[in-house]
Formats: structure tokens, sequence, C-alpha cells
């Protein structure tokens, strides 16, 4: 126990890309400042630099390295000159009269730009999510759904396998956190494996962990509300380009790519990875035999569950019968569950289980990803970057696909598709300008929004992904090997779809 500890400990510092990260800060500030750059962007830079390292070596961890990036915005946007005076950054003088790069932005103003994530809507649908994601985790509710879908199919190895691939489906909807959903349905599976005397080393358990992990995976694009990426995108989408994309747009536009790719994921898995036996004898008798020992429905799953599909109702109709916005519908969901007597669970009961450091991280992503837009920095990377490959003359869809192509390289790097779309979404916002999208300038973001979510190629790409690679059922190259295809085949159907469908429903 305490090697395990030890090593646990050793993965959340390592001190030497700390040390790194701090030099790449440093010598960016060092660095002469380009005329077109505003001493504050350089700052920003600087920063976003220090972060994204901080969170491809995960040298400290994501609640620790938020705290760094507050006190880095506080500390280098504090002090920086005002060079471009603007009503989004604020001015820090009472009267308005200073002259440019005559005066510094002030730790004040900067705390403000630090903390501007915690005041948006979207940081208040995640904590509310993860309270609902909790709630299903008091009641065992979400595993009772899976072995519900899984009794259903069988005991044959490929229907085991739709089962799982249709159990993600159906969590998608109701649980927003894909960590629980691969929580939910993976140790049911092991169970399946381990109880019939398959080895955790078999192809059968390695084609049952992966199914589920990537089928979890393929459904954070297809729901907005299914992983905390979406609502960074929707909230960056919101502010900067005034559009709400609300839940049944969100799946109009991305719910019939996943129902694509899970339908490929199916034909994949099984031709990548043949299991050796084709039946569970006694699987199905097995599943219902937990489902036995869970005992009946209790008052509490019983209120859960009506929740929940009121929450899918008014998710679903929104904009089309009520104008209640995504935010607001689960906040009135959380407050009817946190309440006595008719409620799921108390606040004692949840504040435990609720990951706290998850909400600072999304928090300071989305401040960060402030700090980029407003002092103009994410315009200046893609101009820099983005602008010098001549971009602008080349037709949308090929825009779309070689974005696309860096979106997925790039996330090879990155454990947190959140952190990664914290990052990316301000600069493909100001893209959008560079490239004079215009009208279309929702549809270029969202898209690479959906390819955000990827994941599929190594375990480290998504906390979902390291949960199951922690069940030891597989190695990296078996995930590799399926990763690869499902990566290639949903990057192709992008640009199809960028063809053709979203151009038919009107999205491009």
């Amino acid at each position: 126990m305490k090697q395990h500890s030890a090593k646990n400990k050793n993965t959340t510092f390592k001190p030497l890309w700390l040390i790194i990260s701090v030099l790449a800060l440093v010598i960016i500030m060092l660095l002469p400042t380009p005329d077109t750059l505003p001493f504050m962007a350089k700052s920003a830079l600087a920063i976003l630099l220090f972060a994204v390292i901080l969170w491809v070596t995960e040298a400290v961890t994501y609640p620790v390295s938020a705290a760094m990036i507050v006190g880095l915005i506080i500390l280098l946007l504090g002090f920086s000159p005002v060079q471009n005076l603007t009503e989004s950054l604020g001015n820090p003088q009472a009267s308005g009269k200073v002259l440019e790069g005559s005066s510094l932005f002030g730790t004040s103003n900067a705390l403000k730009l630090a903390f501007s994530g915690f005041s948006s809507t979207a940081i208040a649908l995640v904590a509310a999510a993860l309270f609902l994601a909790t709630a299903m985790q008091i009641t065992n509710l979400h595993k009772r759904l899976a072995l519900i879908v899984l009794s259903m199919v069988g005991n044959k190895t490929n229907r085991i396998v739709i089962g799982t691939i249709i159990v993600a489906i159906f969590l998608a909807f109701f649980v927003p956190s894909a960590t629980a959903r691969a929580g939910a349905v993976i140790p049911i599976l092991l169970g399946m494996v381990t109880a019939f005397g398959i080895s955790k080393n078999s192809k059968l358990a390695a084609l049952l962990i992966i199914t589920a992990v990537q089928a979890v995976s393929i459904w954070n694009v297809g729901i907005k509300t299914a992983a905390a990426q979406n609502i960074v995108a929707t909230n960056f989408i919101n502010d900067q380009l005034g559009i709400d994309i609300s839940w049944g747009q969100w799946f109009l536009y991305a719910g019939t790519w996943s129902i694509l790719m899970s339908i490929a994921l199916y034909f994949i898995m099984l031709k990548v990875m043949p299991p050796e036996v084709n039946e569970i004898s006694g699987g199905k008798q097995l599943i219902k035999q937990q489902l036995h020992e869970m005992g009946p429905v209790t008052a509490k799953e019983w209120r859960l569950i009506a929740i929940s599909i009121a929450l899918l109702l008014l998710w679903s109709t929104e904009k089309v019968l009520h104008p209640i916005d995504s935010s607001s519908i689960i906040l009135l969901a959380l407050a009817i569950m946190l309440t006595p007597k008719i409620g799921i669970m108390t606040w004692k009961e949840a504040e435990s289980r609720i990951p706290w450091g998850t909400i600072i991280v999304f928090g300071v992503g989305i401040s960060l990803g402030n700090v980029l837009l407003k002092t103009t920095a994410a315009q200046w990377l893609s101009d820099q970057t983005f602008g010098l490959i001549g971009l602008e003359h080349y037709p949308l869809v090929m825009t779309i696909a070689l974005i696309a192509l860096f979106n997925i390289l790039i996330h090879l790097g990155f454990a947190s598709a959140t952190s990664l779309a914290s990052a990316l979404i301000p600069v493909f916002i100001s893209l959008t300008t560079t490239l004079n999208l215009g009208e279309q300038s929702m549809a270029f973001v969202l898209i690479q929004q959906f390819v955000i979510s990827f994941g599929f190629l190594l375990p480290v790409s998504s906390p979902q992904s390291m949960l199951a690679y922690g069940t030891e059922t597989f190695t990296v190259k078996d995930f590799l090997k399926t990763g690869i295809l499902i990566t290639v085949i949903g990057y192709l159907l992008i640009v199809l779809f960028s063809f053709t469908y979203w151009q038919w429903i009107g999205l491009i």
C-alpha cells in the first residue's frame, strides 16, 4: 500500500516539468515584443504556454495548475501596461483618460479577469451536472440501468458488445459525466469476465472494456450535456459569437455522427479484437443475479428517474416549447434533488463525492480563454499560425478538414479535453475573424469542438480511458490498434458531413 501511494504521489508532481514550464514562461516574457502584439497579449501567451506544458505533462494536479494560472494572470496582467484599452478589458482608471501604455492594468482588474470564468453560466451547468452524476452514484441508478440493458442482450459475445454500446448511448442522455458512465458499465463487464474464469488478459476482456470506453467517448460528441468540454465551447460561442446552441440543436448536428460511429465501432471492435469465445455461458444469469442483489427500485431511484426524464424532456425542447436554458434547467433539478424529504440526497452526502477540483479547473480554463480573447492574444496567435499558411484562400470544407487534422494530432498531448477546449476554442474563434467566415463562424468552431472530444487514440487522452486502462485488461497497443481505425473513420465522417449532412440541415 505504501509503495502504491508513493507511486501516485510521484505522478502528481514532476519537478523537472514544472521547472521547464516556468523557464518557458520566463523566456516568452524576455523575448522582444512584436509591434503587432500588445504586452498584455504577450503575457497571456506566456501564461498559455506555461499552462499547456503543465496540462500535457501533468507536472502538478489540474487543480494546483489552476491556482498557479490564476496567480500568473493576476501578476503578469496586473503589472502590464495598458496598451489596447478596450471595453471588454475594462478601464483601470475611473476617468478613462489614460494615454496608451502610460498606466498599469492593475491587479484588481487582473483578478476580475482571472475569475471571469466563475461568473459564467457554463460553470453552473457543469457544477449541477456533477451533482446529478453524484446522485446517480449514491442511488446506483446508473448501474441498475446498465444491468437492465445487458440482461436483455443474451450470452453471445457479439450481442454483449451491442449491449455495451447501447448502455453507453443510453447513459449519455442521463449521466453528464463520461467518467461516471464508464465507471458504471466497466465493473459490470469485468465481473462477467472474471466470474466465468476468463482471464483479464483475454481478448474478450479487452474487447468489452475498450468498446465500453470508446462508446462513451463517441457520445461525448453527440450530446451537449455529455461532457464538460462541450460546455466550454458553447460558453465561448455564446460570449464571442452571440449564438446560444440549444441541447436539441447540438443533438441535431452531432447525434447522427455518433449514431453512425456507434455502428462503425461494433464492426471495428469485432474485426480488430475477435474474442476467443462466441458466448459467455451463464452471463445473462449473472447479470440477473446482480440485479436481484440490488433489490427492488427504491423510492429515491424512482424520484431520480422522474427528475432525469424531466431534464431530458426540458433539454430537448429548449427554444422549441419553452425559453429556459440548459444551465437553469439543471439548477432547478439540483434544487429539487437537495430538498429534504422529496429530494435524492443531502448536502453532506453530496459534498464528499463532488470533485470540487474539476469545478475549479473548469472555471479557470474559461478564465484563461477569456484572457486570450480579451487581450487579443488569441487573434494574434491565429494570425501568426493559421493566417500565414493562406487558409483564407481554401474552401471552408478543406479548412475544416485541415484544422480538424491539427486538432486530432495536438490532442495526443492532452489528458483533458476540457483543458484542450479552453486552450483551442478561443484560437478557433479568432481564426474565424482571420478567415472572414462571417455567418459560418459558429459552424466552424462547433465542428472543431466535436473533434476536440475525439480522444480515441491513447488511454491518456481522456479520464474515462485511463479508468478503463486501470483494469489491466488491455495494453496501450490494443487501444491504439482500435483507436486508429475509430479516429480515421470519425475524421472522414466529419469531412463527409461537412460536404453533405451539415449543409443539408443548414449548419454550414
